[in-house]
C-alpha cells in the first residue's frame, strides 16, 4: 500500500477535490470522525469547509493547517468499505490525529480503490500537532496495515528508495568527471524512465545534461552521448564526458534498452494512478507554480518544467522519488500536459473543480449548523466523559509530451533552414 501526504492551507479546495469525485458517482463519504453528521446523509463542500472552521480559527501560527491524506492498495487487492474504515482509523490514531475532525473519501474512478483523508494538523486550543518523521511512521504503519489486511506488499523499488542517496554535481568543486560518475552509473538502478527527455529531467535535478552526438566514422554512422555539468541556471558549465568515462550503463545502447524496459514496466505501475491523483489535487489546492512545486516536493516529488526562449512551457515531468519513476505529465493524464500548465502559470487560467452544492434541504445548506453549535458540538466530543466516535480512464503512456515532440520539429526544422 502507498501513503501519501499532503500538507496545504487551502480547505476549501481539497474538499472540492473529493466533493467532486461524490458528486459524479465515482466517490462516497466513508466515515465522519467529530464531525456532525446532517439530517438527510446528504453533505456540501461549504458544509464540510464549516465544520473545520473553530480549528481553523483557532489557529496561533500554523502556516499549512491542510492534512491530506491519500492510502493506496495494489490494484489486485480487494478492500471493502469496512476495512477501508477501520484502516483509516488505525491509521488516523497511530499518526496522532485520532481526536481531529476528518473526513474519509472512497474514490472509484480509477482500476484502483484508494481512500482519500482531509484533516487538519491544528487543534481545537490552535497548537500543531506534531509531524515529526510523519513519512517513516507513515510508512511503518502501512507495512503493518498490509501484513493485517492480507494486501499486496509495497513493491521492493518503493522501499529501496530510502537507501540511496545522490548528490548534485558542484561545478566549481572541480572533479566534475568524478562527480558526474557517481550519479549516472547508478541512477538506472533505481530509477524508470522511459525516454531521453525523462533522463534528462531527471538529470537535471542533479546538475548534469545528457546530449546525443551523431557523426560518421570509417563510412560508419556513430551515436554517442557526452554528459555536462550545470550551473545553477541550467547553464552548461563544463566540458563534454564520453559517456564510455562511465561504464556502459550510461551509453546509448543500455540506455535505449533501459527506455524500452520502463516503458513495459510503467504500463501496469500502479504508481501511475497514484500519481495523477496527487498532482491534480496539487492543483486545485495551490495557487501558482512555486507552492505547486514546493507541496509536491514535501511529498517526494520533483516536477521539471521546460520552456522555451519566450517562456512558453512545452514539457511537464514528474519525477516521484518514493516510486524511482519518471513521468511526462500528459503520460499521466491529457488533463497534466503542457498546455494545460502553460494556460495556468503563463495565462492565468487556473483548472478549475465545477461542482454544484444541491442539497436535498434547507438542513445541508452552509447555515444548517450555526457556528455556536459546532462549537457546543466540539466542548461535548473533548469533554472527559464523551464518547469517541469512530467511525478515467487513463491513455497508453506517449514515448514524449507531445508539446515537446512539436517544439523539438519546430527547432529542428528552423535550424535546417538556417543551414540552407
Amino acid at each position: 500500500m502507498i501513503a501519501k501526504i499532503g500538507k496545504g492551507s487551502n480547505m476549501y479546495g481539497a474538499i472540492l477535490y473529493n466533493q467532486q469525485k461524490v458528486e459524479t458517482e465515482n466517490g462516497a463519504v466513508l466515515l465522519l470522525n467529530k464531525i456532525p453528521d446532517t439530517v438527510y446523509g446528504r453533505y456540501s463542500v461549504a458544509y464540510f469547509n464549516k465544520c473545520f472552521e473553530p480549528y481553523l480559527s483557532a489557529n496561533i501560527k500554523t502556516e499549512k493547517t491542510v492534512r491530506h491524506i491519500s492510502l493506496n492498495p495494489d490494484p489486485k487487492d480487494k478492500v471493502s468499505d469496512e476495512q477501508f474504515t477501520a484502516m483509516a482509523q488505525e491509521y488516523m490514531e497511530r499518526m496522532g490525529y485520532g481526536n481531529q475532525p476528518y473526513i474519509v473519501f472512497k474514490h472509484t474512478d480509477i482500476d484502483r480503490a484508494h481512500i482519500h483523508i482531509v484533516s487538519t494538523c491544528v487543534g481545537i486550543d490552535g497548537k500543531k500537532i506534531p509531524d515529526d518523521y510523519d513519512h517513516p511512521r507513515s510508512m511503518a504503519i502501512c507495512r503493518d496495515l498490509e501484513q493485517k489486511y492480507n494486501l499486496h506488499k509495497a513493491t521492493e523499488q518503493e522501499q529501496k528508495q530510502g537507501n540511496k542517496v545522490f548528490r548534485p554535481v558542484d561545478y566549481q568543486r572541480g572533479d566534475i568527471k568524478s562527480q558526474i560518475a557517481s550519479v549516472v552509473r547508478h541512477l538506472p538502478k533505481y530509477y524508470s524512465f522511459p525516454t531521453m527527455g525523462s533522463y534528462n529531467a531527471l538529470l537535471s535535478l542533479f546538475n548534469i545534461t545528457a546530449e546525443e552526438v551523431k557523426g560518421e566514422r570509417n563510412g560508419q554512422t556513430v551515436n554517442g552521448l557526452v554528459y555536462m555539468a550545470l550551473d545553477d541556471k541550467g547553464e552548461k558549465a563544463s566540458n563534454p564526458f564520453k559517456a564510455s568515462l562511465f561504464g556502459k550503463d550510461a551509453g546509448v545502447a543500455q540506455l535505449q534498452k533501459h527506455f524500452e524496459q520502463s516503458k513495459e514496466k510503467m504500463k501496469t505501475n500502479p504508481v501511475r494512478s497514484v500519481l495523477k491523483n496527487t498532482v491534480e489535487l496539487v492543483i486545485h489546492t495551490t495557487s501558482n507554480e512555486s507552492e505547486f512545486k514546493k507541496q509536491l516536493t514535501e511529498q517526494g516529488i520533483n516536477t521539471v518544467v521546460r520552456r522555451n526562449y519566450n517562456g512558453r512551457i512545452y514539457g511537464m515531468t514528474f519525477i516521484d522519488h518514493e516510486s524511482g519513476s519518471v513521468w511526462n505529465g500528459s503520460a499521466l493524464d491529457r488533463s497534466l500536459s503542457a498546455n494545460v500548465f502553460n494556460d495556468w502559470w503563463n495565462n492565468g487560467n487556473q483548472p478549475e473543480l465545477r461542482i454544484q452544492d444541491n442539497p436535498v434541504s434547507k438542513t445541508n445548506t452552509l447555515d444548517d449548523l450555526p457556528t455556536k453549535d459546532l462549537f457546543e458540538f466540539l466542548a461535548q466530543e473533548h469533554s472527559p466523559n464523551a464518547d469517541i466516535g469512530l467511525f478515467s480512464l487513463l491513455p497508453d503512456a506517449q514515448d514524449e509530451d507531445y508539446e515537446e515532440e512539436q517544439f523539438a520539429k519546430r527547432i529542428k526544422k528552423k535550424l535546417n533552414s538556417r543551414r540552407k
